[in-house]
């Protein structure tokens, strides 16, 4: 599954959360895959303290175990982080998914409203 994982942390750790950004992810613990790795040139979202970086990160997730082995060091660093999963879009074909999706919960409401 793929993950959207934001860390947010104060300009002031930059050094020590980029060394164990380096260190988690060229060697990765099992069932984590590391796509790209992003770190935002301005404040993404509003309400953030002054001197915040927020890094952004695509990666595959077998487990929540994976994803808690990356996690917990960048936490217990002092950082934030947020873990989102979402579902891959094709360019041009996002309505393509989108109708998949709906009909999957049409047919469920359907299925939901006969047992009852």
């Amino acid at each position: 599954m793929k993950f959207i994982s934001f860390t947010i942390y104060d300009a002031a750790k930059s050094t020590e959360i980029a060394t164990l950004t380096d260190e988690l992810f060229v060697d990765p613990p099992p069932g984590y895959n590391p796509l790209a790795s992003y770190t935002c040139l301005a404040q993404p979202f509003p309400g953030l303290m002054p001197n915040t970086l927020v890094s952004i990160t695509i990666a595959e997730a077998e487990s929540a175990e994976s994803l808690a082995a990356i996690s917990y060091p960048l936490v217990f660093a002092g950082a934030t982080f947020h873990s989102v999963p979402v579902l891959e879009n094709p360019i041009g074909g996002a309505a393509i998914v989108e109708k998949k999706c709906s009909g999957r919960v049409q047919r469920r409401r359907k299925q939901n409203t006969l047992k009852t």
